[in-house]
């Protein structure tokens, strides 16, 4: 009995992410196999959305690079995530933040939550 319950432990190694929400400002650290290369590229951006329950959750971060909006969509349990860091705190009315799609410049920016 006590073995069944050592392997489940040995298969269970969850990493543990920050908590955060649709507005936040994050970073995330992501691995990247490119051939027989493997490397970290980070990914900073604003989360648009949160969706799925329980650990098969996934997250959209936003960014704006080179006058382009970025999108891309990270699964919170994905093993090619190395870190997770929440840079600023976001201060927004809804959780889907599908409205930054069509705002440019100033009018995109998102006000930082006082703690």
């Amino acid at each position: 009995m006590d073995l069944i319950k050592v392997a489940e432990q040995a298969f269970l190694v969850e990493k543990t992410h920050p908590e955060f929400k649709a507005g936040d400002t994050v970073t995330v650290a992501y691995r990247i196999i490119e051939g027989s290369k493997e490397r970290v590229q980070e990914f900073r951006g604003d989360v648009i959305k949160i969706v799925g329950h329980e650990n098969k959750k996934r997250f959209t971060v936003r960014k704006i690079s080179s006058n382009i909006g970025v999108e891309r969509i990270f699964p919170l349990d994905s093993p090619f995530i190395e870190s997770i860091t929440v840079n600023k705190r976001g201060k927004v009315r809804r959780a889907k933040l599908y409205y930054l799609r069509a705002l440019t410049g100033k009018k995109a920016r998102i006000k930082e939550r006082r703690v």
